[in-house]
Formats: structure tokens, C-alpha cells, sequence
């Protein structure tokens, strides 16, 4: 039997099918792309079909002259790139390079780097997809079509440095609408109304809530009428309902919900997700192993399994759990509509290894990832969680009024799933279950305290990572694979900041956003973004011409461009002025200017006079390693964190900020979280770090306080 070549993507993959593949097979690494279109002009010509000019990546010479000795010694070559459309890219540049037809069996795929889906892969080679490579080739042009006419057009009309992307303009819009949003935002009070009941002297106290008709909002003077018809009034349950509720488990993950998750439970940006998931991908060496794979494909808007896998799942909840801990019939997730379904869900390649078994033998990030897949995986084939919900309904009547108030209780009767996982959350509600004692129709209640509780209204917050990524996928904007990328763009070109985690646009953003929705709307537009990932999608399963909707895109976006450099205005983003004198020049007043790093502190007379600064802003806590003031700093990626004013001296740094509390043990500045329970305190000072939660210490604030004025 002759020799066989198969090329995958990265030299980790060469490890780990070399483990498993005879002598027969040499495994080389293409090491990503080894051709792309070249960065010193255009590159598609766009009077010839938008054929792509591709040249060889400059540094990959060594590899090209690698692969193609080893294409001349094997019999036959596979392309065994990753199983999408840019993995498909790769193999077809690769076959162009090596002089290999496209329309040979040359390509295999797998979803997961296991002996079984690798030997089975080889038993069934098949030429290149050339829709998928269409597809890709079509994004490719596209993005450099808008990236290479947009970006110039805003270095002369807003900034040098600037650039504009397809899908990263639309985003970048989304997270402008937002804070518009926010900037706009009235809040409105509104109160409520409890009462704090006991159904007899050795009662367990409970909480009820008044029911407006409508559900309407009340303002402090109807609380406070009610309070008063409420004197001396008698109260007595009118009604108690039980009923069963489940809870079932979330699907396998998709890319997108585990990057939210991950985000959510771990703190990891959508980069840092995709790049340990990777990791997990292709394999990381073992004791005793070699090299492993330890998931499937990570990019993926798919929630299938297969009978395998989901076997196997099951069969081992049962052995761990009980057999009650799994469902009579097993699991089936509907992937969402438009998903490309090519692929499986996120899932552990071996289901019987678990991550305590992976414990020390892996990176601490590469574990806690793991964790989260396997965890997911595992309760997404568990029974549902079943609680008994009570709901009791109060008749409070007096001389001068009738009211009533509900109580509803939950309390957990079967675990099922959330033995094992429960997801995470992005709102932070502060919800309180309460378990209510027994009570019956005409039982009657004694007050313990009328509550009134003031409330705001609340502007829609900021995004996060996660949100930012769910709002993506919702409008159907980008793909799997480029979530990831779109967030690190907006980030590295500072169009937004993090602050406490959040995306808030800076001017620059403000002003780029502004000028493309004034001059090319449906670069901005979500609804037209999304058509184009439909058209992409249509390009992949032939049902259209790359070419075509290529055509259709350029000629009006050409358009719109010469009229928009005839008409737009240059864009001045305005200098903020200060109070403070130049120390160099002595002549003018300092002003603060936004650079491509984003703002600093420079002299209004550049460039007579040379002096600037980076900003550096304090903030009331002390640095509990040396005592110095503590000051806001700001990343090259743009996030916002908090560090010793004498550094480097001092290198004492938080991403989070001061929360004004100081530390009840060490008296250092301590940094805060909202919890669905209240507020997390945490000290900053590494010596110490003491943790406590104020569980809801402000809403226990208004309703006491509230609670005096009503009495």
C-alpha cells in the first residue's frame, strides 16, 4: 500500500491523528491559510468577475516548500482541514498549491479528532465542496471590497488608523443604539406595595404582594391611600392553588451559547474561549496518553448529537445519578432556524471522562472550559427538575376597602438536571424564593408590617460580551466562527471601551457609526447584514452565483461611495478643554484630545509645542500593597482597570473598581459585584481577600425606611 499524505490545519492535529494512524500515513500542518489576498492593494478585480488576486503568505514559504517534498514522495494526498467553509478554503488554496484536483476524493472532514471519526473519514474522501468555497471566497471579497473603500474614506473624513468592516460596522451599531438608548432613557418612580403575614402565633412569617388591576404602577400616593384604607382591615386567604412545575434542561452548546456561557460562569471573553476551545479541539497531551482530543468542533450553530454520543450519555447518568436522573425518551434539540447543521453540538469526545479525572493533568482554563462543556452536555440528557409551586391569594378587607394581595412560593421536589448544571444568567434580578407554610381557603392571617418599597425604572443596559454575541446571532449578523473576531475588531480600534465589563462607545465610535448610517445605510443596516449571511448561505448550497451577489452588493456600494466623499464632512471630534495651564509652553490651556489609543491629555498649540500626557484619572481608595492613590488606566485592548498611581514602582492592579466599602478585617478598598442575592464584596488587597455578600442590603434599606413613613 503506498503512502498517503493528510494535511490538517495545526501542528497540535499532526500529534494527535499521528497517535493513531499507521506508518502508512505521513500528517503534516498547513499552519492556517497559505494563500489570501494580498494587504499592499485591493485584490479583486473588480472589471473582471471580482476575480481574487491570491498570493502566497508572506513566512509560509518554509511550510509551502514543506508540504509540496511531501506531496511528491506520498502516492495520494488528503485534505483534512477543519470541516467549515473557511477549512474548505484552505484545502482548495492547498490542492491549488500542490497541484492536487479539486474534484478528486482529496478532502476528508471530521467533527472530532477520535480514531473512530478519523478512520471513518478516510474510508470516505470526496472532492472539494465548491459551494462552501464560494462562500467563503464571496465574504472574503466582500469584507475586502467595504474594508479597502471605507477605511480610506474615514481616514479623510474622520481619522488616520480608522477602519470599517461588513458585519463589524453592524455591530458597532448595535452597541451606539444602545447607549442612545440609555442617553435618552427618563427614568420613571413607582412603589409597591407588601405585606408581611403570619398564619398564627407559631407561623412561619411570609410575604404577600398587593394586585393592581392591570398590573398597573403605583405612585407613592396611591401606596400611601391604600395603607390608609388598609387600617384595621381583616386578613384571610381566599384561595391557595398548587401546582407541579418543571424545569428542563438547556441544550448542548452551540459556539454562541458557549461563549456566553463561558463569559457568564468564568469570566472569558469570546477570544479567550475560542482559543482554549481549540485547544480542547485538537488535542493536549496526557499522562499515560499521548495526545487527546477532548471535544468536538467548536464552531457550530447546531444543537445535534449523535445516537452515539447520546447513548452513551444517558447510560452514564444512570450509573452515576439513578436511573430517575434520566428522561423515558431521549433527548432531541431543534437546532434554530437558519442553522447551518452541519456539524454536531459542543460535546465531550469521550463521555464516560470527566473533568475531575482531567484534574492537574491539564491547564487550569483548558479544565474549567471542559468542565462547562461536559457539564452541559451531561444535563442536557438528565430528567427535568420538578418543583411544587404554591400561589395564595389574600383578601385584605376594611371598612373602607377591599384589596388583594398574592404570595408565591416554589420549593425544589425532584433535582433532576441541577445536580449537575443550571445556566447562567445576564439580567441581575434580585429574585427571592420563598417556601410558604401550610395554609388553606379561610384561614385567616395576622399583618405583621405593611412594606411600601420605592422603585426606578431602568434604562437597557450596556452589553456584554455575551449580550452582545446573543444580540448577534438574534439578528442573524456574522457566523460562528466570526463572533469572536467582530468583538475583538470594535475593541483593538477603540469604537467601544469596557467598563465594568460593558461596551461603551467612544467618540470615535459615536462619530464612524454616525457617519456610515448617514452615507452607506446598509452597511449599518442589521436587517441587510443578516440577507447577505443569507445570500452567503444560498452561495454554499449553489442556489447562487458568487459572482452575482458579489455584483449585486459593489455597484451600489461603489455609488454611495463617490457620493459620500462629494458630500460628507469632515468629522472634528471635539477637544475636551481643561483647567490646567501647559507646563511646557505656558501658553495655553491643556486640553484633552481621542488618539487611535484612544484619549490623552496634550497641548492645543502641536505641533509648536509638543507636550501630552496619557490620562490618568484617581479614584477615592488606596493602594493596599504600598498605600499610594489608586488610579483608572486603560488597556491597549481598551478595557478599563485600576492600578497604583506609582507604578512601575508599585504593580498592584484591579479589574474591578473600588466599591467605597472598605474591609471590615484589613480596612483596603474592596471591589463589588451584583448578585442575584445582593451585592458581593470582595477585598482588593491579595493578603486578605475577604468576601461577603450584603444580601439585598438597599432594597432592605427603602422598605424599612418605607415601612416608618406607612406606620
Amino acid at each position: 500500500m503506498g503512502k498517503t499524505l493528510v494535511i490538517v490545519e495545526s501542528p497540535a492535529k499532526v500529534r494527535t491523528l499521528s497517535k493513531f494512524l499507521g506508518r502508512q500515513y505521513t500528517v503534516k500542518a498547513s499552519i492556517g491559510h497559505v494563500r489570501d489576498l494580498p494587504k499592499s492593494k485591493l485584490g479583486v478585480d473588480v472589471e473582471n468577475d471580482y476575480a481574487p488576486q491570491y498570493i502566497n503568505i508572506r513566512g509560509k514559504g518554509d511550510v509551502i516548500r514543506e508540504l509540496r517534498e511531501a506531496a511528491k514522495k506520498a502516492d495520494s494526498v488528503l485534505l483534512a482541514t477543519d470541516p467549515d467553509r473557511e477549512g474548505e478554503a484552505i484545502s482548495w488554496h492547498l490542492a491549488h498549491i500542490l497541484k492536487v484536483d479539486p474534484a478528486s476524493d482529496c478532502r476528508i472532514e471530521f467533527n472530532e479528532i477520535t480514531e473512530n471519526a478519523v478512520r471513518s473519514a478516510l474510508k470516505k474522501p470526496r472532492p472539494i465542496d465548491m459551494g462552501r468555497v464560494d462562500a467563503q471566497q464571496a465574504r472574503r471579497v466582500l469584507d475586502r471590497l467595504v474594508g479597502y473603500n471605507l477605511s480610506p474614506f474615514l481616514w479623510r473624513k474622520v481619522r488616520r488608523g480608522l477602519s470599517a468592516g461588513r458585519v463589524q460596522s453592524s455591530a458597532l451599531k448595535l452597541i451606539c443604539d444602545r447607549e442612545r438608548q440609555i442617553q435618552d432613557f427618563v427614568d420613571e418612580e413607582y412603589w409597591t406595595l407588601s405585606a408581611t403575614l403570619l398564619p398564627g402565633a407559631r407561623g412561619k412569617k411570609f410575604d404577600a404582594r398587593l394586585l393592581t388591576p392591570g398590573e398597573r404602577r403605583m405612585s407613592r400616593q396611591d401606596v400611601d391611600r391604600i395603607v390608609s384604607e388598609l387600617e384595621g382591615a381583616e386578613y384571610v386567604v381566599k384561595s391557595v392553588t398548587l401546582k407541579e412545575q418543571a424545569r428542563r434542561p438547556s441544550p448542548p452548546f452551540t459556539t454562541s451559547t458557549m461563549q456566553q456561557e463561558a463569559f457568564r460562569k468564568l469570566g472569558f471573553s469570546a477570544k479567550r474561549t475560542m482559543a482554549v476551545a481549540q485547544q480542547l479541539y485538537e488535542g493536549v497531551e496526557l499522562a499515560g496518553e499521548g495526545h487527546v482530543a477532548l471535544i468536538t468542533y467548536m464552531r457550530t450553530d447546531s444543537t445535534r448529537i449523535s445516537q452515539e454520543a447520546q447513548a452513551a450519555a444517558r447510560e452514564f447518568v444512570k450509573g452515576r445519578y439513578g436511573e430517575n436522573h434520566i428522561p423515558a425518551r431521549a433527548r432531541v434539540y431543534r437546532s434554530k432556524k437558519g442553522a447551518q447543521d452541519a456539524h454536531e453540538a459542543v460535546r465531550p469526545t469521550q463521555i464516560d471522562r470527566s473533568p475531575e479525572s482531567l484534574s492537574g493533568s491539564i491547564g487550569r482554563d483548558q479544565l474549567r472550559l471542559y468542565k462547562l462543556i461536559w457539564s452541559r452536555f451531561m444535563a442536557s440528557q438528565m430528567a427535568d427538575a420538578l418543583f411544587d409551586a404554591t400561589t395564595v391569594d389574600i383578601n385584605a378587607d376594611s371598612a373602607q376597602a377591599k384589596h388583594v394581595f398574592r404570595a408565591a412560593g416554589q420549593v425544589m421536589k425532584f433535582e433532576g438536571f441541577t445536580v449537575l448544571y443550571t445556566e447562567g444568567r445576564d439580567d441581575e434580578k434580585n429574585e427571592r424564593e420563598q417556601a410558604l407554610p401550610p395554609l388553606e381557603a379561610g384561614k385567616e392571617l395576622t399583618l405583621v408590617e405593611l412594606c411600601p418599597e420605592e422603585h426606578h425604572t431602568q434604562p437597557p443596559p450596556r452589553f456584554t460580551e455575551a449580550t452582545l454575541v446573543r444580540e448577534l446571532e438574534k439578528h442573524g449578523i456574522g457566523r460562528p466562527s466570526t463572533y469572536a473576531p467582530i468583538i475583538e475588531t470594535i475593541r483593538k480600534r477603540d469604537y467601544a471601551a469596557l467598563e465594568q465589563r460593558r461596551f461603551k462607545p467612544t467618540d470615535v465610535g459615536f462619530a464612524v457609526c454616525d457617519l456610515l448610517s448617514e452615507h452607506f445605510p446598509n452597511v449599518v443596516n442589521l436587517k441587510f447584514t443578516a440577507t447577505m449571511e443569507e445570500e452567503l448561505d444560498g452561495i454554499e448550497e449553489q442556489r447562487s452565483d458568487w459572482v452575482q451577489i458579489t455584483d449585486k452588493f459593489y455597484k451600489p456600494f461603489s455609488e454611495k461611495l463617490r457620493e459620500a466623499d462629494a458630500l460628507a464632512e469632515r468629522v472634528v471630534i471635539a477637544d475636551e478643554p481643561t483647567d490646567e495651564d501647559c507646563p511646557q509652553c505656558k501658553m495655553a490651556k491643556l486640553v484633552i484630545k481621542t488618539g487611535r489609543f484612544g484619549k490623552f491629555i496634550a497641548c492645543p498649540r502641536y505641533p509648536e509645542c509638543t507636550y501630552r500626557r496619557s490620562i490618568v484619572r484617581k479614584v477615592d481608595a488606596t493602594c493596599p500593597e504600598c498605600g499610594g492613590d489608586m488610579v483608572q488606566r486603560r488597556s491597549k485592548k481598551g478595557r478599563v482597570f485600576y492600578g497604583c498611581a506609582r507604578y512601575p514602582e508599585c504593580e498592584f492592579v484591579s479589574w474591578n473598581p473600588p466599591s467605597g466599602v472598605a474591609c471590615p478585617k484589613c480596612a483596603s478598598f474592596t471591589t463589588s459585584r451584583q448578585l442575584r442575592a445582593g451585592v458581593k464584596y470582595k477585598c482588593a488587597n491579595p493578603k486578605c481577600g475577604h468576601e461577603w455578600t450584603a444580601e439585598h442590603e438597599d432594597r432592605g434599606a427603602r422598605r424599612s425606611e418605607a415601612s416608618k413613613v406607612a406606620k
